[in-house]
This record gives structure tokens, C-alpha cells and sequence, in this order.
């Protein structure tokens, strides 16, 4: 009997990754990365990659997307493609189509992380996790924020799911209330992910132009990154950025109880992990007054591992199709 065909997918704002899932144990491989802004529809990418794969039709599909999941539907948040499974199932004639938001793919893939595929973010060295039972929760800035948690009880794994980077942004310091101050007059509404995401490291720098008196053009995460050496202003908007991370995923561990550890995933993160190191990530994580000492006991880890949106969405399939 030939294997299974079992599509997976990770799409985010900007690009729509494809892969197969092994059918044996969480892993995947031909993976393919699209641009969501050359395909109308997630089926016409599907198409397109199963052409240009050569894999035949699928068994299962299970596609991990950047938006709330609501009668089995999906809005991305941040692109024009609209995921109905639904459809999908109409589309490939088969039953076995399962949505997930892209960051509880990525929660499903923490326990199946290797030592080599995590970097600690401050004092703590052992990173395994308990086998019976733990709390932890993942973020990760991108083109968007994304949140999720994870829980195991006994044999039962347990993805917590929502919107946590369209929670209201909260400053803490007076400069962080300079810059809300001043993204006010742009947005209805100051939400985290304004702020912690690639346009929000834009809005940061932007607002920090207007509170120092300068002026100086809009420029993207990428720019302001590599501004850092020579702006002082793209050196301040960067170390602002990480500690307003740093606080969010302290508001998360919180919220959530997770005390064995918060996952940071994203682009970002992961292209400069020697700037997070180095940053102020880790003091705003653990400035949360009355619960200092309590944060201080908390693991924060970045994921290194290249596609964990692809490998959580590659144990969930193996689920469907089981």
C-alpha cells in the first residue's frame, strides 16, 4: 500500500509554506514556500504545490494559519485569502481537512524540540520539560503577534488558543507612554501587535522620531535592524522593541500560568538572537512587581528550529488521519 498523502501547511501574512507529513511519526519534508500575494485562494497555492511536487491528491490536509479559526473558517489576519475547510473539502474531494491557527501548530511542536533547537534567553540552563505534566506558552512577533499555550496532563495534550497580540497595549515606563501617546493619533485602538511586530518595530521608530524632534522617513524592521550601528534613534526603537516583548511574554506567563517556560518564535527573534540576548527582553519579562521572584524562576527559550509551525502542523495531521 503507497503511503498516504498527508498535506500540511504554515501561512502567515506574507508567505504560504507546504510540506507532507511523514506518515509514521511528526516529521515532513518537500517543503515549498509561496507568496500568498501571487495565489487568489489557500486551494490555488495547494494546487499549485501538489503540481509542482508531483505528490498526487492528498488524504488529509491540515493548514496552520495566521488568524481566529470560527465555523471552521479562517480570515488571515494580515493577507486576502479567506480558508474554508469546507471548501477545501469540496475542492480535493476528502473529509480528512482540519484548521488550525498558525501559533497552535507551532504550541504542538514544543514538546518534539531537541536541546540543539532552543536557545535560552537568560539564567536558565535546563530546558527539558516535565513528562507528565506542564504549563508553557509560546509567542512570537512576525508580521503579525501570535500567542498560544500548551498544557500536557497525563497523555492528554492541550493547545490553548487566541488572540492575545490584539490585547491593549499597557506602557510601563514614561517613554513607553510617550510613544502610545503618539501612535494614539494614528490608530483608533493601541493594541500589543502594533508594536511588536514587524510594521509595529516601524511604529516605534516613527514615534521615537516625533518625541526626539527629528525627521527621517518610515522605514521596515529590516532597515531599522541594520540602521542600528549608525542611528541612535534605530538603536533605541530596537531595544524598546525587546523589552516591550520581554513584557508582553511576562503578561503572558502570568495569564497563563506557564511556569515551565515561554517559547519565542517568529522571524524576528530568530534572525537576531545575539540582539535579544543582549537586550532588555529578560528584565521586562521579570519586572512584574509583587511576582518578581516568581518570574525569575521562569524559563524563556527562543525556538531555532527552522519550520515549528510545519512540525506541529505535521503531529496534528497524523491525529486527523489516524
Amino acid at each position: 500500500m503507497k503511503d498516504r498523502c498527508l498535506l500540511i501547511g504554515d501561512i502567515g501574512g506574507t508567505n504560504a509554506r507546504f510540506a507532507l507529513a511523514t506518515p509514521d511519526r511528526p516529521g515532513f519534508h518537500d517543503v515549498l514556500e509561496l507568496q500568498c500575494a501571487d495565489f487568489a485562494s489557500a486551494d490555488d497555492a495547494i494546487s499549485h504545490y501538489l503540481a509542482a511536487t508531483k505528490a498526487g491528491a492528498p488524504d488529509a490536509v491540515c493548514l496552520a494559519a495566521a488568524g481566529p479559526i470560527l465555523d471552521d473558517t479562517v480570515k488571515i489576519t494580515n493577507n486576502h485569502w479567506d480558508i474554508s475547510a469546507a471548501e477545501t473539502r469540496a475542492d480535493f474531494g476528502i473529509e480528512a481537512v482540519r484548521l488550525l491557527n498558525d501559533f497552535t501548530a507551532i504550541a504542538h511542536s514544543i514538546p518534539l524540540l531537541t536541546e540543539n533547537e532552543v536557545r535560552t534567553i537568560g539564567s536558565h540552563e535546563h530546558w527539558s520539560l516535565p513528562a507528565e505534566r506542564f504549563d508553557v506558552a509560546i509567542l512570537g512577533p512576525g508580521t503579525g503577534l501570535g500567542v498560544a499555550g500548551l498544557c500536557r496532563r497525563g497523555d492528554a495534550l492541550v493547545a490553548i488558543t487566541g488572540e492575545g497580540g490584539h490585547v491593549g497595549f499597557a506602557p510601563e515606563n514614561r517613554l513607553q507612554t510617550e510613544i502610545l501617546g503618539v501612535l494614539r493619533e494614528k490608530y483608533e485602538r493601541v493594541s500589543a501587535e502594533r508594536l511588536i511586530a514587524g510594521s509595529g518595530l516601524g511604529n516605534i521608530y516613527e514615534a521615537l522620531v516625533a518625541i526626539r524632534g527629528k525627521t527621517g522617513p518610515r522605514l521596515s524592521a529590516k532597515d531599522i535592524f541594520e540602521a542600528r550601528a549608525a542611528d541612535k534613534l534605530a538603536a533605541e526603537a530596537v531595544d524598546v522593541f525587546f523589552e516591550l516583548l520581554g513584557q508582553v511574554a511576562g503578561d503572558l506567563a502570568l495569564t497563563l500560568g506557564a511556569v515551565d517556560g515561554v517559547y519565542i518564535a517568529g522571524g524576528i527573534a530568530k534572525r537576531y538572537p545575539k540582539i535579544l540576548e543582549d537586550s532588555r527582553f529578560r528584565s521586562g519579562f521579570e519586572s512584574k512587581g509583587r511576582h518578581r521572584s516568581f518570574m525569575e524562576r521562569i524559563p524563556t527559550r527562543l525556538i531555532t528550529y527552522d519550520q515549528p509551525g510545519l512540525l506541529g502542523a505535521a503531529y496534528c495531521v497524523l491525529e486527523l488521519s489516524s
